[in-house]
């Protein structure tokens, strides 16, 4: 297996891809077992991660046939299209580097803590295709997005988190994405859902139009645990 899966809290999985002597280079097996991790719809919260502490991933298998390499690439962007829209909340847990197709796991995420050696690399211009610009204007903006995208240089941790392309920084990522999916799956589900649909239309208006509609059967009533909720700004 290329991907090492567990369910270490009810309702998350955690998904390790596992190809060490690779960098974690993206293979059909790879591809195809994170289509069906992400499209179960059993998980609340997905932990995206690695066994190894160097490498999220390298991209797509270069030592991969043409054909086979194609595959692999048609196959990713059917799971980056996944990601957003399976109302679970998908959070990468960043050690290492993250290049090519393993970036693009970055971006299609919806919450990314790196490890602070981490790099983010969107190669992909200097092999003849676009990588990560569907993705990247909306988290950096326009100028910064075609910076990241055509220069292809590794951008650390910290410029990440300063620019907005991950959002946390801690020692120990995993442990930290861990935390945050309890924390997660602790809030109503419903209203989970709706803030990754509702953050996901890019016209406000339209936006609005979809949280007053969610929000239309609320009668006001407040849970009993709400106010010891999780507290996600720290």
């Amino acid at each position: 297996m290329t991907v090492a899966l567990s369910q270490p809290l009810p309702g998350v999985v955690q998904a390790l891809l596992d190809r060490p002597e690779s960098r974690n280079a993206i293979d059909l097996d790879m591809v195809r077992s994170l289509l069906e991790v992400v499209g179960d719809d059993q998980a609340r919260v997905i932990v995206l991660g690695s066994t190894s502490e160097t490498a999220l991933s390298s991209g797509a298998d270069l030592k991969l046939s043409d054909p086979d390499r194609a595959e692999v690439s048609r196959e990713l962007y059917r799971l980056y299209e996944l990601m957003r829209t399976t109302p679970a909340i998908i959070i990468v847990a960043l050690s290492g580097h993250a290049v090519g197709g393993g970036a693009q796991l970055v971006v299609a995420s919806d919450f990314t803590v790196a490890g602070p050696d981490a790099t983010i690399r969107f190669r992909g211009p200097g092999h003849g295709i676009a990588v990560g610009a569907w993705a990247l204007a909306e988290l950096v903006g326009r100028g910064r997005a075609i910076d990241l995208a055509l220069s292809m240089r590794p951008v650390s941790a910290d410029e990440a988190l300063e620019i907005g392309l991950i959002q946390r920084i801690d020692q120990d990522p995993l442990a930290y994405a861990l935390s945050l999916a309890e924390e997660i799956t602790s809030l109503w589900p419903s209203a989970v859902a709706a803030v990754k649909r509702i953050v996901g239309i890019p016209d406000p208006l339209q936006a609005l139009a979809a949280e007053r509609d969610h929000n239309e059967s609320w009668d006001g009533a407040v849970p009993s645990n709400a106010e010891n909720g999780p507290d996600l700004a720290g």
